[in-house]
């Protein structure tokens, strides 16, 4: 390969013919054969095979990725047990951690989209913004804890610090507003707007 960077011990250690792959950090990348790869940070990527276009920057962070693509993760053990998930943004603290397989999700502070690992098309911004989400689907989730609890529920958008804090399997909600639906747990197709708007809403 040409045009490879390594730095550290073990850093690149399995790369025969890929190319462009900027590598610093002790193990990083340390099995891979994929190309256009970036891993900054002692065991970024380590178990990266021959997946490219990937950027990984903080310790353990994209660790597990194996052949997952157009991946960035940023931060401590950001995106940590991706495998084969595509085209997933993580940046801070363990964010995105539990993702495995899911697509197209991005998270943006510590432990945003913590417990994900199939759900595809999320957006959590915010520190532990949709934390507990697994599955579900298409969700944006927008400040502190905003929609922390959600499991299953799918197609929610909230903004606001708690806004559908307990929503668990709840789908179709809009809550815009400091503590709007809070404690919406099952109920879906509700729209509250304001400060604590459709507070006791269950």
């Amino acid at each position: 390969g040409s045009s490879n960077v390594a730095v550290g011990q073990g850093a690149l250690d399995a790369n025969t013919t890929a190319s462009s792959n900027t590598v610093v950090g002790h193990d990083s990348m340390k099995v891979n054969t994929g190309a256009s790869n970036t891993a900054l940070g002692r065991q970024a990527l380590r178990f990266n095979t021959t997946a490219s276009s990937n950027t990984a920057v903080g310790y353990l962070a994209g660790y597990s990725n194996t052949t997952g693509t157009e991946m960035a993760a940023v931060g401590l053990e950001a995106l940590y047990n991706n495998t084969t998930g595509n085209t997933n943004t993580a940046m801070g603290r363990r964010s995105l951690y539990s993702n495995t397989t899911g697509v197209n999700n991005s998270a943006f502070s510590a432990r945003a989209l913590y417990t994900n690992t199939t759900g595809n098309y999320n957006v959590a911004v915010g520190m532990d913004s949709l934390y507990y989400n697994t599955t579900a689907s298409q969700n944006t989730a927008v400040g502190y804890q905003s929609s922390y609890k959600n499991t299953t529920g799918t197609d929610n958008l909230s903004s606001g610090i708690y806004s559908l804090y307990d929503n668990t399997t709840g789908s179709y909600n809009v809550a815009l507003g400091s503590s709007a639906l809070e404690n919406n747990t099952t109920a879906s197709n509700n729209t509250a707007v304001g400060y604590r708007a459709g507070y006791s809403i269950t």
